[in-house]
């Protein structure tokens, strides 16, 4: 970045500070914690609504024992907008490595041990959040148990998110749709709130099927959003996800939200931000290894504006959003 761009980027920040606009993002796994590492640096007044159908992993396992909700997203929302400094940090990242406890966080663990001093797992992430100091606030989409499940194009149902793409996989047959189990799960009322009150709405980016739909699956937040007068905007995904988006562009992203909603109302999204750099050739074959590569444009679809921009950076090797190029180019939007 040079010098009068970094003024630029400078002088957006502290305009945009002073407005302390209400941002709502909703998602789930590692790309909604990223972008939040953006968002954070514009504004104090952001909220992250999470889904809550995990059921693999740490999460899946504190989910079966203890009744739960998961606490994997919520603790990685959670981290995202915590103090970059606080010494709390390390401590919840950490993950064991041996023993019964092998793979499971310890923020994991201690998010259930407050759900269980705490009225309900909403005031646990609150608490939560106040000893890490977060700069916002995480919503569960719901305190409700909900289970994921997609109907696959050959008819077949599957039960689990943890066992959705790889029933893709093994029987050959992409996601027709999902549904919820049950079918009439109710939002958490903050979370309804937030995205009335909002002026920034953000969806994505993150695993289409289990984290992006499912919050538009519960009652009312779908409605919210579309009532909303805030400016709408949906972070396409940069890779396809095996099992899941195998061969997907941003258009068919866009178009399986779409299927997932009442098109009476409109378009869900103002804006459509897709990436248009291009990755390392080395990177490239490596996830070409594991049946996932760059999503592609499509065609565009008509009624969005389209944000296109080189997003992409590397991280230990794994390909990650520019948050900070991002946040800016909504916030860009924003201030027009």
């Amino acid at each position: 970045m040079d010098m009068k761009e970094y003024i630029r980027e400078f002088t957006l920040k502290d305009i945009i500070k002073v407005r302390n606009p209400r941002v709502v993002a909703l998602g789930g796994g590692t790309g909604l914690s990223v972008i939040l590492r953006g968002l954070k640096k514009y504004t104090d007044n952001l909220t992250a609504i999470v889904t809550v159908g995990d059921d693999g992993g740490g999460s899946g396992a504190l989910r079966e024992d203890l009744g739960i909700l998961p606490p994997g997203d919520i603790r990685s929302c959670i981290m995202a907008l915590a103090d970059d400094e606080n010494v709390m940090q390390d401590l919840f990242n950490y993950r064991f490595t041996c023993g019964s406890m092998e793979g499971q966080s310890f923020g994991n663990l201690f998010i259930a041990a407050m759900n269980g001093i705490s009225q309900d797992f909403y005031d646990a992430i609150r608490r939560t959040s106040d000893v890490l100091q977060v700069k916002g606030e995480v919503l569960p989409v719901t305190l409700s148990e909900m289970i994921l499940m997609a109907k696959l194009e050959n008819g077949d149902v599957v039960e689990g998110e943890s066992k959705i793409s790889v029933a893709v996989e093994e029987r050959n047959s992409p996601i027709d749709h999902m549904f919820l189990k049950p079918t009439d799960i109710e939002a958490l009322p903050e979370t309804i709130e937030a995205i009335k009150m909002a002026d920034v709405i953000v969806l994505g980016p993150g695993s289409l099927y289990t984290s992006v739909i499912p919050n538009l699956l519960i009652n009312d937040v779908a409605r919210a959003i579309f009532d909303s007068r805030a400016k709408r905007f949906y972070i396409g995904n940069i890779m396809t996800e095996p099992g899941e988006t195998t061969g997907y562009s941003q258009e068919d992203h866009i178009r399986a939200i779409e299927k997932h909603l009442d098109q009476k109302e409109g378009h869900l999204f103002d804006y459509v931000v897709i990436n248009d750099g291009s990755l390392p050739k080395s990177i490239e074959e490596k996830y070409n290894k594991y049946n996932a590569t760059v999503v592609s444009l499509g065609n565009r679809v008509d009624g969005y504006e389209y944000i296109t921009d080189d997003f992409v950076i590397m991280e230990n090797g794994t390909v990650r959003h520019d948050a900070h190029l991002l946040a800016r180019r909504i916030f860009e939007i924003y201030m027009k």
